[in-house]
């Protein structure tokens, strides 16, 4: 039989013939240079072997100071330049470099020159010169970088005041997706894995954790030590240092918070993600990267989780809600196989982490809750992603699963719905194609199996896909029909295919002939105020509940009878659910401008500091007519923002142009690992009332200098106390 010749889109953009035996073995990595756009390092130069990171946290002056030691290997000719990749608020002191001497001779020691250049307004490219005459291809050397970073947008210093206890100040750090440049020099690329160690000294009373599988504190030296010995990319190495105290909630489980919130973080979770953990393991093969720890985050956390190894970050603010707290720890546990184990190699196929882990999310959810919830959530879900959609028109580009970043665009900017939700149908539709679910489950496994602590390109799960059902690759060459993989990735729109939900309608209906009842603009009879009474929402789901008002909000603006209506009949039963259910309504209110209820939207400001619940709110008061309200109530809340969201409301706010959007937008579910993209931190907000933010300093921070000498720490497999 001839060989099928198909076209297959390589990672670096070009168009290559592979032929259909590369399904057995063949890897797109080895078949054309990958290229990251979104880095500036020479990665393909070197391999890293480890790195090792020794910092002192100041918390009165918001720095972490210290050093950073790369084992790097070159691993190509006549390199002589190790190109990394760092940012404006990252100052280098010194640079070093150790060679290992040959048999018999010393270690060689070498001081290095370097240059910061320009590269794109989310990051710099550090080039340290390296000397011909002991640089040699696969010979071992030790990089040693000395420096001190700020308030770059990796790192989030928060004052007590910003915290959940207001007790003590906390900092924190975001890497997703290429802000941990600003926390390390490194080859900021999810192409590029290693193990990594660190030393963390801290003032006393403070805990430090890190995305480590071990770590050890020693009480006299007040220093954290760590330990990763699972390969990383560099966007998934995280710290967090605060008052922080912890629970365990299971055999490799423990949840840490501020005290003042851990009881409520330990009821809420109790002892499921031990069985969600299970769930995962039986579908997807072991869990492995030993612990699986959770920590609560103050409400400044940027995003609503990060899927950081052995130690998820998860902001506070959803503990208001168990189903949307449940879904996103479940994702989460999902990318310890998807993401963290397996990596997309680019961020121009982020759909290989989040596709694929929304899958394995609603496989988990499935077999723990049953068939009917997760096609609530999935319906949920859906109706967001089609609503943008709408928004940005079937041609947007950003709708590709392949998308195509343009030089100096940052990707976490382009995380949207369908890296998710469109990923997730992909998916869903290879499944389909198998015609086993549970088949596909063991396909899963078996990939994770081939490319574990590897990072992967498209063409890598499709050809895999394809050797693992070679009836499939067969069936196409026999028919001359292709299985439309080039489509899935590459055309802009919809999913072309959608899994079937209809398990689903004993949640989804209610929600469905509820919102019938109400009308729509093209009936203008009044509602059955009869009819709508014999629906309890009060009885309904979370996601019941949101999924109705989502479906309200669709069809505002509504007649002014018909909220009245509305606020008479849910307004007080709604004013007392979670945030997410009266985010929703409150944005019903301001796009109706519905005075009579504006009263629970100061109140709502007042109380939630979080970006996921402050900004559609502003956007939508700007957006209509509510502007003059917006800026009071920002002037009253302003003081208890992050400096970050502080800007991004200013933006909304102020700007003569382009700030308000959401007259012709909906705000979207929030999302289990969307990176928000940080506005820059180095340049001053606009003025308004007496200014909070401190001065910039204007003189450059100190160098590090060396700690004191300190003895062996034996490391735990856990996370640890101070």
């Amino acid at each position: 039989m001839a060989e099928l010749q198909r076209p297959t889109l390589c990672c670096c953009r070009k168009v290559l013939t592979v032929p259909s035996k590369s399904c057995e073995g063949g890897r797109a990595l080895g078949q054309c240079r990958l290229v990251d756009i979104a880095s500036a390092s020479n990665f393909h130069s070197f391999k890293l072997r480890h790195f090792h990171l020794d910092l002192h946290l100041n918390f009165a002056l918001k720095r972490m100071t210290g050093w950073q030691v790369l084992e790097l290997v070159p691993i190509q000719p006549g390199v002589q330049t190790l190109v990394l990749d760092t940012h404006p608020s990252l100052h280098i002191h010194s640079i070093d470099c150790k060679v290992p001497g040959a048999a018999g001779s010393p270690d060689i020691f070498l001081s290095l020159t370097y240059r910061v250049d320009p590269f794109t307004d989310y990051g710099s490219s550090l080039n340290i010169s390296l000397p011909a005459t002991v640089i040699r291809p696969h010979r071992a050397l030790q990089i040693t970088i000395r420096y001190t970073t700020t308030d770059g947008p990796a790192i989030w210093w928060l004052d007590a005041e910003l915290t959940c206890g207001q007790t003590r100040p906390l900092v924190f750090t975001q890497g997703h997706s290429v802000c941990n440049r600003s926390f390390f020099p490194c080859f900021d690329t999810p192409a590029v894995k290693s193990t990594y160690s660190a030393a963390v000294r801290v003032p006393e009373g403070v805990t430090v954790l890190m995305s480590a599988s071990r770590s050890a504190y020693s009480k006299s030296d007040r220093v954290f030590q760590f330990s990763m010995e699972f390969p990383v990319p560099a966007y998934l190495v995280a710290l967090v240092a605060g008052d922080l105290q912890h629970a365990d909630i299971g055999p490799r489980s423990r949840v840490w918070a501020e005290p003042c919130i851990l009881p409520c973080a330990v009821s809420k979770l109790g002892g499921s993600v031990e069985r969600w953990l299970a769930v995962a393991e039986g579908l997807f093969g072991p869990y492995v990267w030993g612990r699986y720890d959770i920590v609560f985050l103050p409400p400044s956390f940027p995003i609503v989780a990060m899927e950081n190894p052995c130690l998820t970050f998860i902001i506070s603010s959803i503990l208001e809600s168990r189903e949307f707290l449940l879904i996103d720890v479940i994702h989460e546990i999902a990318h310890g196989w998807f993401g963290n184990a397996v990596t997309n190699a680019t961020w121009e196929e982020m759909w290989l982490s989040e596709g694929l882990a929304t899958y394995a999310q609603r496989r988990i959810t499935t077999e723990a809750y049953g068939e009917a919830f997760t096609c609530l959530e999935t319906v949920f879900r859906l109706d967001a992603l089609h609503r943008q959609m709408r928004l940005l028109g079937d041609n947007s580009p950003v709708s590709k699963l392949q998308a195509k970043f343009e030089p100096g665009v940052n990707p976490s900017s382009l995380m949207n719905l369908f890296t998710y939700e469109k990923g997730f149908c992909f998916v869903s539709y290879l499944s389909q194609l198998c015609g086993d679910i549970k088949r596909f489950d063991s396909f899963l496994r078996a990939y994770i199996e081939k490319f574990k602590f590897s990072s992967v390109v498209a063409q890598d799960l499709l050809d895999f896909f394809l050797g693992f059902f070679p009836e499939l690759k067969e069936s196409c060459v026999s028919q001359r029909e292709g299985l439309e993989f080039e489509r899935w990735l590459n055309e802009c729109g919809p999913p072309l295919f959608e899994p079937d939900l209809s398990a689903g309608e004993v949640l989804t209906g209610p929600v469905q002939r509820l919102c019938d009842l109400w009308g729509s603009p093209d009936t203008p009879e009044a509602p059955d105020t009869a009819a709508i009474a014999t629906f309890d929402l009060s009885s309904w789901s979370t996601f019941q509940t949101v999924l109705f008002l989502d479906r309200l909000l669709d069809r505002s603006p509504l007649p002014h009878e018909v909220m009245s209506q509305l606020s008479q009949c849910y307004s007080t039963l709604l004013d007392g659910m979670n945030a997410e259910v009266r985010i929703r309504w409150l944005q019903i209110v301001v796009r109706n401008s519905f005075y009579p209820d504006l009263p629970c939207v100061r109140s709502f400001l007042l109380k939630h500091t979080s970006r996921m619940y402050t900004v559609p709110l502003y956007e939508d008061l700007c957006g209509g007519v509510m502007k003059c309200f917006a800026v009071e109530v920002f002037y009253q809340t302003q003081a208890r923002l992050h400096p970050n969201l502080r800007r991004t409301l200013q933006q909304i706010l102020f700007q003569t142009s382009g700030g308000a959007t959401s007259a012709s937008s909906t705000a979207l579910p929030a999302l289990p690992c969307t990176a928000a993209p940080v506005l820059p931190t180095d340049g001053p907000p606009p003025v308004l009332a007496p200014p909070i933010l401190a001065p910039p300093t204007t003189s450059p921070p100190p160098a590090p200098t060396d700690p004191p000498p300190n003895g062996t720490i034996a490391l735990r497999d856990v996370n640890v106390s101070a």
